[in-house]
């Protein structure tokens, strides 16, 4: 989708919705050069949506490594005393931005989901509870903990085939400690060093794991090897 906006200023837009997890365009209109603090790798993002509450006027979001690209590229082709950060279109008309990023999702050949930002702003939310913790993400995404679990993490394909293959490790562990503790008990049946339930066990997991019973080796005694 970035790749099919028709120029850097748009490709910021969708990174800062979707690696910045900004409220666009509502988050868009006040963000300024004055606000991207390059020697903290930080960026201010005033939020109209939260400025009625104290100390929520404003949040302080890390210039994330996938964000910061986009970031550079548009402050070099910024104009000498250009201010905002995003100028090429009027984020304040919405039903003409929606309209706008509609066309370009469909250039790239992809259908429009509804709620296009919020929900890429809910992808981003999701990838960093994943490694960070909820009080901290919600500081960066600008919602409570409560507002996140409702309406913005998500479960993907992803949680999914981690657990597919989570489970499949800990059945190859079980597995082969199963077949290290058959090989073992094998080595204690040549010596003759096993009971009979024991036996009887050893011979079930053979059949389970080789699909045949064990060959027993009698113990060797004190009698001779060869005759006389």
């Amino acid at each position: 989708m970035l790749e099919a906006c028709p120029n850097d200023q748009w490709r910021l837009i969708f990174a800062l919705a979707r690696y910045g997890g900004l409220r666009i365009p509502s988050e868009l209109h006040g963000l300024t050069w004055d606000d991207i603090l390059w020697d903290k790798k930080r960026f201010i993002v005033h939020s109209p949506k939260t400025e009625h509450i104290e100390g929520k006027e404003t949040r302080v979001v890390p210039i994330f490594p996938e964000l910061e690209q986009y970031l550079y590229k548009a402050f070099e082709q910024a104009e000498s005393g250009q201010k905002k950060v995003i100028t090429i279109c009027n984020v304040n008309s919405g039903s003409n931005f929606r309209t706008q990023a509609s066309r370009i999702v469909k250039r790239a050949g992809l259908k429009c989901w509804p709620k296009l930002f919020q929900n890429m702003r809910a992808s981003r939310e999701t990838e960093l509870a994943e490694s960070y913790p909820i009080q901290v993400v919600t500081d960066w995404i600008g919602n409570s903990p409560d507002i996140a679990m409702k309406h913005y993490l998500q479960t993907t394909e992803e949680h999914f085939a981690r657990a597919v293959k989570v489970a499949q490790n800990q059945a190859q562990q079980v597995s082969e400690s199963a077949r290290n503790a058959l090989q073992e008990e094998e080595s204690e049946i040549t010596k003759g060093n096993i009971s009979s339930i024991a036996y009887e066990t050893l011979q079930k997991l053979a059949k389970l794991f080789w699909g045949k019973e064990l060959q027993m080796i009698p113990p060797r005694g004190l009698e001779p090897l060869l005759p006389g």
